[in-house]
């Protein structure tokens, strides 16, 4: 899942960004709300962590502006102000949560997925599930009847996305924005390359499940019950 940081504390930015992808996530950094929003013009996020106060234009700005924009991205505000009243003005600008600097790092990663678990279809709790094939958002693990397939960071995370919008058809284009970093320059059919391992490896733990990941022909990808 992709997560984009808003912090003009680069450090601090950094410091996030480096455990999130540690837990799974991939990350855009970026130090001003100018930037935000030309960010989120080109990539879709799962969450956006938006610190309120910031250089070009402050977080609630650039809140207010994706709301406005119909972007309903969910989004935690950063912020060391910690009265009601500011909690408030942020949650009525559309914010989905709030949480207080200095935060611990844990309780970040605990609320972004509440936030992802809650987008998800056909989730339960962590899981996501289609047929015996279970995949545990939180522990990063994936099962067939009990039995866990190992797959690679960048699967497992292209795996998520497609149960996270099961049904639903990806380009390639939507998965390669969503899964790699902003500033990723690669090879035309590397979402390709990817999905052909992902069926390979279901397919070797349980015959049938390599075919559940579809091609939709001239439009992408889909996974199905």
């Amino acid at each position: 899942m992709k997560i984009l940081i808003v912090d003009d504390e680069k450090r601090l930015a950094r410091t996030v960004a480096k455990y999130l992808e540690e837990q799974g996530f991939t990350t855009d950094v970026c130090f001003d709300g100018n930037d935000a929003l030309a960010y989120t013009a080109g990539t879709e996020y799962d969450v956006i962590v938006l610190d309120v106060m910031l250089p070009g234009r402050d977080g609630i700005a650039v809140l207010k502006a994706l709301r406005g924009a119909g972007n309903e991205t969910p989004v935690i505000l950063l912020t060391a102000k910690d009265t009601v009243a500011d909690k408030i003005r942020g949650l009525d600008s559309g914010a989905d949560d709030y949480l207080t600097k200095p935060f611990a790092l844990a309780e970040l990663n605990a609320r972004i997925r509440v936030l992802i678990r809650r987008q998800g279809s056909g989730t339960a709790g962590n899981l996501l599930v289609t047929g015996d094939l279970v995949l545990d958002m939180k522990k990063r693990v994936v099962t067939i009847r009990g039995e866990e397939i190992r797959f690679t960071a960048r699967e497992f995370s292209i795996l998520e996305f497609l149960l996270l919008n099961k049904g639903a058809v990806l380009s390639r284009e939507k998965i390669e924005k969503h899964i790699w970093n902003y500033d990723y320059e690669g090879s035309s059919n590397i979402v390709d390359v990817y999905i052909r391992n992902l069926r390979n490896k279901l397919e070797k733990a349980a015959p049938g499940y390599g075919k559940r990941i579809e091609t939709v022909r001239g439009m992408g990808y889909t996974i199905k019950e």
